[in-house]
């Protein structure tokens, strides 16, 4: 697993360094703001960044958490003391936030929050991943449809009829099913375009 480190104080950085690497986990770089921190995660692209909530700059470790998540980096994993709570629930409505740790951490506590930060991590993207599969299915379902439509107004043809045209059509211009359908759409816009054209022009005055 690699991980990003970031806390603006050396010490704790160092610690929690030398607690990762005992664990064999691989520290890929450590930042002490914010703004250093998404940089890194940006060109790193670790597994799971372990951040502290507070950090000085213009961007805090909540901030920059948002940043990561919304460009959908990696998963976060936020440090706080016991007084931070109230950052912590403010946090905990970003999508992806996968867990925090309470300063002091205890060292079991940390190797088991990473993985399950990443599991969850990666559970979720999983879900996007066939959440866009299922759009993308829908649509193209809506594309061959439409196409079957126009191909059954034009012709006077059933739907099935219309089908069995479309997958001809396939083989005449060599291209998928999919692409078919796309030709003959925008064959159609074309022609209706057309036709429009046509009809708003001025005819010619009788003398």
């Amino acid at each position: 697993m690699r991980v990003l480190v970031v806390d603006d104080e050396p010490i704790i950085r160092m610690d929690l360094r030398e607690m990762l690497l005992g664990f064999g986990l691989q520290v890929v770089g450590e930042a002490g703001d914010g703004l250093s921190a998404l940089n890194l995660a940006r060109s790193l692209r670790p597994d799971v960044v372990l951040m502290d909530v507070k950090m000085p700059g213009e961007m805090d470790g909540i901030a920059c958490a948002r940043r990561i998540l919304e460009e959908g980096i990696c998963p976060v994993v936020l440090l706080s003391a016991y007084s931070q709570r109230e950052l912590l629930e403010e946090a905990s409505s970003m999508v992806g936030l996968c867990g925090y740790l309470v300063k002091p951490v205890k060292e079991e506590d940390v190797l088991v929050t990473l993985r399950l930060a990443v599991s969850r991590w990666n559970a979720l993207s999983r879900l996007r991943e066939e959440n866009d599969r299922l759009k993308g299915v829908l649509e193209e379902r809506k594309l061959l449809e439409r196409a079957r439509g126009v191909l059954s107004e034009r012709f006077g043809i059933s739907q099935e009829e219309a089908l069995a045209l479309l997958e001809r059509a396939c083989e005449v211009w060599g291209v998928s099913l999919l692409q078919a359908a796309r030709n003959v759409l925008l064959e159609d816009e074309m022609t209706r375009g057309l036709s429009l054209g046509c009809s708003n022009k001025p005819g010619r005055r009788r003398r």
